[in-house]
């Protein structure tokens, strides 16, 4: 009945349908239905009558403004498949009914050549990430091309081709429509929320493997490289913060794994915790993945609006399927929109992106989108497929070939990677009321870094009740409730008294000191309160994104994540100023801690991953702003 049925849909050039295989399965599922658009994710139509309904939704970049982020608008619609048909059919029989003659491509390239890449990764390495504006940005560019033969026609030719030559996806899929049609194979499922258990999946580092395919030696060397470890690291601290912000216990990291595909290998992480939110609310809260925006996201999207030429259109939103549940609410599927082709009259489009961090190489960044570009296209066919790189042939069946993450020595190679991150992360934990601050109250101002959500998520489990406020709404009746302020970190130059952020950062922490009243200032507030006391800011010589050392806080070493660009300095060896004890490097002066009477300070990160010492630390700083 299915294929035939599917024939039926894609001859009506006004039908729409969705076809999906996911990850493991020897089926496909076709959905169909009518078509709506909404305007937000809160419109979505997940009841009809008063009964729960099953939605397909393709939710493009600019939803991001939801969150009050910026981005360009090109009007792609929030587009609803409302679904009426859901059936299933075996994967071989489907194959035998789908079209696979060749597609040629003509006219194809890049839209923006390789040297004006180049000068773009340049300008973001010098002056965003240079500039303090954040860890890491995604900035893409999109491979185009002419094809003769019908969208429809080439959609399911590609599917085809996705599901005999491609491994490891989660979803791989087509989504037809009228105007919009999309072919991919994601190999993230970014959110996913099943019977209140919220999984995201972090993937980041991109392995291509070379001719002859991967092999030990050559996986090895890339593991081992510092720049895809700390890639790695910065998205699932991206990705807590998110977790923190949907999930009452936080979020509990397991792996690292490989995610082996046909041509390219990634690393990933698991992140798990337990939300009751709305699944429309889980899904705009953690839009969207920094594997493909950056961190911290509110100025990767700045950052984005600034630096590339067109809007995204779906490239890096997310496909959510929403399932009626037996509770009556709706479960959540939602994979990254990547590895992804759009069709349009005849138009072939495919958006890549290189992750830029401080150790970027401009040209490198340039291979590593010819790399994902060309790894989409030789797996639908649309260029030469590159057999020996993908080390399997044709007969064999995806799953069936050897996992290099069975080698126990890639295995001890993964799992070595955890002793550089916080316990607190890797083991269960919540809320402890009985903590050694219950009873006390904070409010933590958010200055445009949500790492104030994994810091909220830290104080509640030393017992604190705990509110976040943005840094433009928060009142000063509001801090002077609270039994301790926790002014956040965010990205920008200190020094910029033209910035409204800063300028209100600098209200929030004189006016706590002035009042003196229990503060506790993080890495931008840190900044703030030192240039108070007279401390001179000044950039770094090479930002500390990512980046993980162990420093001494006054009467003990601690092993903390750095997200900075700028550093208060002293003269090496100063132990005071007038009003503050100075914690500081001893040859540099760079300065790590402050504090006080009442107030304390630190520059790193308590919260992040990367901080093994990091929840002791906060205790101890809390601890001696509220004494």
């Amino acid at each position: 009945m299915t294929p035939s049925r599917l024939a039926e849909l894609s001859a009506d050039p006004d039908a729409s349908f969705v076809l999906i295989a996911r990850e493991g399965a020897d089926t496909v599922e076709l959905l169909s239905g009518e078509v709506v658009d909404v305007d937000l994710l809160a419109d979505i139509p997940l009841h009809r009558g008063g009964a729960a309904r099953e939605v397909f939704a393709l939710v493009p970049y600019r939803q991001v403004r939801e969150r009050g982020f910026v981005a360009q608008d090109d009007g792609a619609p929030l587009r609803c498949l409302l679904v009426d048909e859901h059936l299933r059919l075996p994967a071989a029989e489907l194959l035998e009914s789908l079209p696979d003659a060749p597609v040629p491509l003509r006219d194809d390239g890049f839209d923006i050549a390789d040297d004006e890449y180049a000068a773009i990764v340049e300008t973001v390495i010098t002056d965003e990430i240079g500039r303090g504006e954040g860890a890491n940005f995604v900035i893409r560019r999109d491979f185009t091309a002419t094809i003769d033969v019908d969208d429809r026609t080439a959609a399911l030719t590609w599917f085809r081709a996705l599901l005999t030559h491609e491994r490891g996806a989660y979803w791989t899929f087509a989504v037809v429509t009228p105007g919009h049609i999309a072919v991919g194979a994601s190999p993230e499922a970014h959110v996913v929320a099943r019977e209140g258990v919220v999984t995201m999946n972090p993937i980041s580092g991109t392995f291509r493997h070379p001719a002859g395919g991967a092999t030990k030696e050559t996986l090895v060397d890339f593991l081992t490289s510092t720049k895809e470890t700390e890639e790695l690291f910065m998205v699932v601290d991206e990705e807590l913060k998110m977790m923190s912000a949907v999930c009452s216990d936080g979020g509990r990291i397991t792996g690292p794994h490989l995610k082996e595909m046909s041509r390219l290998t990634h690393t990933e992480y698991m992140l798990r915790g337990r939300s009751a939110l709305d699944p429309r609310d889980i899904l705009r809260e953690t839009m969207f993945a920094p594997t493909v925006t950056g961190s911290p996201m509110q100025n990767a999207c700045a950052v984005i609006r600034r630096h590339e030429r067109k809007p995204r259109g779906y490239y890096s939103g997310v496909a959510a399927l929403f399932t009626p549940n037996a509770d009556g609410g709706h479960d959540l599927d939602a994979p990254i929109l990547i590895r992804t082709v759009y069709l349009h009259d005849g138009r072939l489009n495919v958006p890549v992106g290189a992750t830029l961090v401080r150790h970027s190489d401009p040209l490198g960044e340039v291979s590593e989108t010819h790399g994902k570009a060309a790894g989409v296209l030789g797996a639908i066919g649309a260029i030469d497929r590159d057999r020996v790189a993908e080390a399997r042939t044709d007969t064999d069946a995806p799953g069936d070939e050897p996992s290099l993450s069975d080698d126990p020595d890639i295995a001890d190679l993964l799992s070595s990677r955890n002793a550089r991150l916080a316990d607190f992360w890797l083991n269960p934990q919540g809320d402890d009321r009985d903590g050694p601050f219950a009873g006390r109250t904070a409010v933590v101002v958010d200055a445009e870094d949500r790492f104030t959500t994994m810091l909220a998520h830290q104080l509640r489990h030393l017992g604190l009740d705990v509110s976040i406020r943005p840094w433009s709404e928060v009142q000063d009746a509001e801090m002077d409730a609270a039994d301790v302020v926790v002014a956040g970190p965010g990205p920008g130059d200190p020094r910029d008294a033209s910035n409204p952020r800063i300028v209100r950062m600098r209200e929030v922490v004189s006016r706590r000191l002035d009042d003196g009243a229990p503060l506790l200032a993080v890495c931008l507030s840190h900044q703030i309160l030192s240039d108070r006391f007279g401390i001179a800011l000044t950039p770094l010589d090479a930002p500390h994104q990512g980046l993980q050392k162990n420093v001494p806080v006054f009467e003990e070493e601690a092993s903390i994540g750095f997200y900075n660009t700028f550093t208060a300095r002293v003269a090496p060896g100063t132990r005071d100023v007038d009003g503050a004890e100075v914690s500081a490097d001893a040859v540099s002066g760079d300065v790590y801690a402050l504090r006080g009477p009442h107030f304390a300070s630190v520059q790193g990160h308590l919260e992040s991953i990367l901080s093994r010492d990091g929840i002791r630390t906060l205790e101890r700083l809390v601890a001696h702003a509220l004494t």
